[in-house]
């Protein structure tokens, strides 16, 4: 399978554009987005082989990734990580919280069933 010309574009001529987004070229492969969490352990993958470059650029965008105006163009601070978002996902399961507060266990009334 051939990379579409959309896909070629944007991987040749926007790909630089944005801070943190790294092409991987794997031969004979269809193209993926494959997103990472800060860990480099692997999100999602996302197919771009039917999206058109218009497309790919709105969902990388969405996604949270930064895109310069030019390729050495300097990213502000707020986007270094970028696009690092504090999603659920990335967050470590979350410690007991230390104000002593358990949830509230159910008691048997509540399922006489049982």
């Amino acid at each position: 399978t051939g990379h579409s010309p959309q896909v070629k574009a944007f991987v040749t001529q926007d790909i630089p554009l944005y801070h943190n987004l790294e092409m991987k070229h794997l031969p004979g492969a269809d193209p993926e987005l494959v997103l990472l969490n800060l860990r480099y352990e692997e999100l999602e993958r996302i197919p771009l082989s039917d999206m058109t470059r218009e497309e790919i650029n709105q969902l990388v965008q969405e996604l949270g990734f930064y895109r310069k105006e030019t390729p050495d163009a300097p990213v502000p601070e707020e986007f270094q990580f970028a696009p690092a978002k504090p999603l659920p996902v990335l967050l470590p399961p979350q410690a007991p919280t230390t104000d002593g507060k358990t949830p509230p266990k159910r008691d048997k009334e509540e399922h006489p069933d049982l």
